[in-house]
């Protein structure tokens, strides 16, 4: 593992319960912009796809997206951030131009907007505290729990989908803007169960006092979110995809950020 894999991971292990920092106000650059030109949206607190690590906005996506761009005849103009269930709306509304932020695909958010070709699999994974007593190894032992999960995720979808209701009740369910904060409020108690993305809970149990209990399978593919009209960066986007894979830049960057 490099320096520079070491200090990221080190992030986590110091972040706390920062919020993630907003750049909702002043958006610029999107549609409105040059039509050869993109401004990408994030929502940080996702490691290892997004995260802040000394004001610096870092992760897989980060870097994964400006390779794609390069790869095209775009100009790359920079990152607006957000929280992750205002990344849409700031895409409709041309605040943006692609959303890069772990964004699984599906029926639901197709409606609304396209995505480039998936650049990634990834299951749900339970996160417990790994000094505590609970060891759950299915959905079920999660019965009156209080659980929780970022808002607008596929985890937050599980939870809504397979436990309000019949396992938990809704009041049980904490829903948070951002994972370090679902985290921080594992470690301290506050619920005893987290679902996140598999590479992401694998991240913090890298270096917080979590584990992985078990793994519920979703089979979800994620993808780089465009807006339905916009079918020129689409395949720009795809076209770059390719071409990284092709390169072996992709295989480079999912070592760095997933030991892969």
């Amino acid at each position: 593992m490099s320096e520079s894999n070491l200090s990221r991971r080190k992030y986590l292990a110091s972040v706390g319960g920062t919020a993630v920092a907003l750049s909702v106000a002043g958006c610029s650059g999107g549609g409105g912009g040059s039509s050869q030109t993109i401004t990408a949206g994030t929502a940080p607190g996702f490691p290892p796809f997004e995260m802040k690590e000394g004001g610096e906005l870092v992760g897989f996506d980060i870097d994964l997206l400006e390779a794609v761009v390069n790869e095209t005849d775009y100009e790359f103009e920079g990152w607006e951030e957000f929280e992750f269930d205002s990344l849409i709306p700031a895409l409709t509304n041309n605040n943006i131009d692609v959303i890069a932020a772990g964004m699984t695909i599906n029926d639901e958010r197709d409606q609304t907007i396209d995505f480039s070709d998936p650049y990634y699999s990834s299951d749900q994974a339970i996160v417990v505290r790994a000094d505590g007593d609970f060891s759950p190894g299915a959905l079920g032992d999660l019965s009156d729990r209080p659980i929780g999960a970022q808002k607008g995720t596929t985890g937050e979808g599980v939870v809504q989908d397979e436990l309000v209701g019949d396992v938990i009740t809704e009041n049980q369910y904490n829903a948070y803007d951002n994972y370090v904060l679902a985290i921080q409020d594992l470690e301290n108690g506050n619920v005893d169960a987290v679902v996140i993305d598999v590479p992401v809970a694998e991240t913090f149990a890298a270096n917080r006092p979590v584990e992985v209990a078990f793994t519920y399978e979703t089979g979800e593919q994620f993808g780089f979110g465009v807006r339905t009209d916009d079918d020129a960066r689409q395949s720009a986007l795809n076209d770059g995809l390719a071409a990284v894979r092709e390169s072996g830049t992709y295989q480079e960057l999912t070592g760095e950020w997933f030991g892969q």
